[in-house]
Parts: C-alpha cells; sequence; structure tokens
C-alpha cells in the first residue's frame, strides 16, 4: 500500500509556520485532554491538534475498518495493535481529510468547532500505557566513552558488545510525558578514598538523549522475530531523556547493571512520529565489524537520519543547547534491537517502549550526557547566566529536540521538557 502521506508537494488548509516540526507530511498520534476536560486520540498539523474520536464519529473514516470506540480511548494501545495496514489507511485518509484541494471538512464550520483546538486548549498526557521498558546500550561512541572513564581504553567495550545489542529491562511506572517535574533522587553511593557506602541525594544527576520506539503485538511465548519483518512491529519514535544517577549508578551496577539510579525518571515526548513519516529519511548505518551473527545480519537501509540536540535552561535563565547528535550514529538500529529482543522467544506487546540508550557521536560537541560532556565533571559546561554545570542541578530544565530535513522537507518530534526539583519533601500533616 502506498504511503500517499509523505507526497512532499502536499499543502494543508491548516495553517503551518515555516519550519514546523508538523506539516501535513508529518501526522504523528498523541492522547490529549480537550478544553471539555474529554481525553482523546488525537494528531496534530501545525499548531492546530485535531480530535480524531470527534473526526471518526463524525464518518471522517468511514470504509477503514475500525471499532466505533478505537479514538475514544486514553492510550493508543488498541489502535497500534491493528497493525501496519490500518495506521498506514488511517494516516492517509487524514493527509486527505486537511489537504487543502479538499473542502469537506474545509468549508464545514460546524464539524471544524468540534474537531480542531488549539494548542493552548489541549494537555497532553502519556500517548500510549506502556506495560514494558527496555532500554539499549546501542552508541559505540557513547559505550567507549563511558568504558574509557570506568575502565581504560584499551577495555573500553565489554567483549559481547560488537555482538550483540545490549540492553536492560527498566520501570514502565516512572515514565512521564513532557513538562512533568521530577524529583532529586535519593540511595546510596560510594564517596572516593571509602571503604564504606553512604546514604543521600545524588550529586550526579544527569540526561540521557535517547530516542524510543514503540512496539505492537508481535509474537507469541517462543517465537522470534526475523530482522527482515522487525520494521512491521515498530509503531514509532518518541524523543526520550533517561534520566541517570551516575553516583548511585556507579555503586549499584555490578554485577547486574542499572537500578535504582536509572528507574527514578524518564521522560517522553507527547506525538509518537510514525516509522511511515521517517520513510524518506533513511539513511545506511555504521559499518559493523566483526560481522553480526545471521539473525542480526540486514539488508537496505535501517538507519534514520535525525538530527537531535539537548539544551540545559537553569531557572530565570535562557537556555543553552549543549550538544547536537544524531540518530544515525546508532550502531545497533531497531531492526536488530527487536530482533535481538525476541530471539529466545520474549513476547512483545502493544505499547511496549524501547530506548535506543544515550545517542553520542563522534566528536566532543555531540556527546549526549553530561558525564561525557564534562567529562565525569573535569570540565564543567558554562550556561549564558556563566554559572557552571558539572551536572544537573536542581531548578535546571533539560530540553531534548529532534528533526528530519531532506530536500526541503522538514519533520520533527517536538520536545520534551523536564525540569529538575529538590529531594521530594512530604507535606507535613496538620
Amino acid at each position: 500500500m502506498p504511503i500517499s502521506a509523505n507526497n512532499p508537494d502536499r499543502i494543508s488548509w491548516l495553517h503551518v509556520s515555516k519550519n514546523s516540526d508538523f506539516p501535513i507530511q508529518n501526522i504523528p498520534y498523541g492522547v490529549f485532554l480537550t478544553r471539555d476536560d474529554i481525553i482523546t486520540i488525537g494528531t496534530r498539523i501545525g499548531d492546530t491538534a485535531i480530535d480524531l474520536g470527534a473526526l471518526h464519529q463524525l464518518g471522517y473514516f468511514d470504509g477503514i475498518p475500525l471499532t466505533d470506540d478505537i479514538f475514544l480511548q486514553d492510550s493508543l494501545n488498541d489502535f497500534i495493535a491493528d497493525g501496519r495496514k490500518t495506521w498506514r489507511l488511517v494516516r492517509n485518509r487524514i493527509a486527505d481529510i486537511f489537504d487543502s484541494s479538499n473542502t469537506t471538512l474545509q468549508n464545514n464550520k460546524k464539524h471544524k468547532e468540534i474537531v480542531l483546538f488549539r494548542l493552548d486548549e489541549i494537555e497532553m498526557q502519556l500517548p500510549v500505557q506502556i506495560g514494558d521498558y527496555t532500554d539499549f546500550y546501542a552508541s559505540k561512541e557513547h559505550a567507549t566513552n563511558v568504558g574509557t572513564m570506568f575502565r581504560g581504553k584499551d577495555n573500553a567495550l565489554m567483549p559481547n558488545w560488537l555482538h550483540l545489542p545490549v540492553g536492560y529491562h527498566g520501570r514502565s511506572s516512572s515514565i512521564i510525558p513532557s513538562k512533568i517535574p521530577i524529583h532529586r533522587p535519593q540511595g546510596q553511593t560510594l564517596p572516593a578514598d571509602s571503604k564504606k557506602p553512604v546514604f543521600g541525594p545524588s550529586q550526579m544527576v544527569d540526561f540521557e538523549l535517547e530516542m524510543a520506539f514503540i512496539t505492537t503485538d508481535a509474537n507469541d511465548l517462543g517465537e522470534s522475530i526475523p530482522i527482515e519483518e522487525a520494521e512491521d512491529y515498530i509503531f514509532g519514535l518518541v524523543l526520550f531523556n533517561d534520566w541517570s544517577a551516575r553516583d548511585i549508578q556507579k555503586w549499584e551496577y555490578v554485577p547486574l547493571g542499572p537500578f535504582l539510579g536509572k528507574n527514578f525518571a524518564s521522560s517522553i515526548s507527547p506525538w509518537i512520529v510514525t516509522l511511515d513519516a521517517l520513510e524518506p529519511f533513511r539513511v545506511d548505518g555504521p559499518k559493523q565489524k566483526p560481522q553480526p551473527l545471521p539473525y542480526l545480519q540486514y539488508s537496505g537501509k535501517k538507519s534514520f537520519d535525525i538530527n537531535l540536540e539537548a539544551a540545559i535552561q537553569p531557572k530565570g535563565a535562557k537556555e543553552k543547547v549543549v550538544t547536537r547528535s544524531n540518530f544515525k550514529h546508532m550502531y545497533w538500529n531497531m531492526a536488530q534491537q527487536l530482533a535481538h529482543h525476541t530471539v529466545n522467544g520474549c513476547p512483545v506487546n502493544s505499547g511496549d517502549l524501547m530506548g535506543s540508550g544515550t545517542i553520542s557521536g563522534p566528536t566532543p560537541d555531540s556527546y549526549g550526557s553530561m558525564l561525557e560532556l564534562t567529562w565525569r565533571g573535569e570540565k564543567p559546561l558554562i550556561m549564558m547566566d556563566q554559572t557552571e554545570r558539572k551536572f544537573i542541578q536542581d531548578y535546571d530544565t533539560v530540553i531534548l529536540r529532534g528533526y528530519c530535513e531532506s530536500d526541503g522537507n522538514h519533520i520533527g518530534f517536538g520536545e520534551v521538557k523536564t525540569q529538575l526539583l529538590p529531594v521530594f519533601s512530604p507535606k507535613k500533616k496538620k
């Protein structure tokens, strides 16, 4: 089935500003609370949010096999479970409805009042109910940098790293949408020159510049997903800030890996950009040497040219972009990650989230975390208000952004924006 929604010449009758992340060629999916306190599934073109539940009830998706309540839910899970054919039919239909040449809705004032919302009239929610969350460690540059810091240059990469996409299972209960603040975590750390741990607030809170993909129902227990079919089960991508407490993580991670240093919060952008929308931005990935085992070998372009950046905004000051990277730097791509995740028969469900791991580029200004950017705090960054940052301070806001650009086409993810508050303090009972 062709992806007519990707037609680069298509123009919407809705206003779309130049270089908007959300032209009619994007059509992402999200969940929002309307001005009438109704939760609905929607999409966005320019700065206009579109209620897909209302659009469906008004008959605009006639001919597409959808249940009556498919968009009248508080998550995208059921829609995602319908599979790629349905995703594509709906996205193509939305593009037709809002094409400048289509006057059906354009000239229907009553329907427009029901379906269309300004962004200040809605409140974005978590787009999916995330049952399971896996985080990979798939950037060679990031893994090399971190390994060099803690094990030395000669032992930077562990023996398995070039043979499989390393990952761990994280905590889905602490995944939050953009604009929800988090608190500085507490835990055990091992101070320098000490043999005994202490308990207290983390002094090394860090962001991780990541992306994450969201899956659909894919396989039964015991069944593997072949790498050539893996992308059929990937709905789309979001920006992902997998917050880390580096001092807690350093003390706890041997022998079983990340735990309290990672599970206190992870932030995602609210709009899911579909894999279909990203088709024009496919590129070749890094050369993999040694050659992976057969179940991880692939053909074609499985990487995507997505520009990424992270900014830090101290309270009361202007933000400063501290790094610019790109999703194409990922050594292990999404298809390989999903194939490896299921090769042992692990079932994957609708709404599962798979984090890429920190995405670092080859140069110091493209590193994807403060741990790397300041090299464990040895090279502090200077903010716009001239204050220094080794790691994230209380009341700092971290902002991640991402977009694709090619031949005049611009498609983006918006942003994920999160403020770090001091350690949580329970309110005293009166």
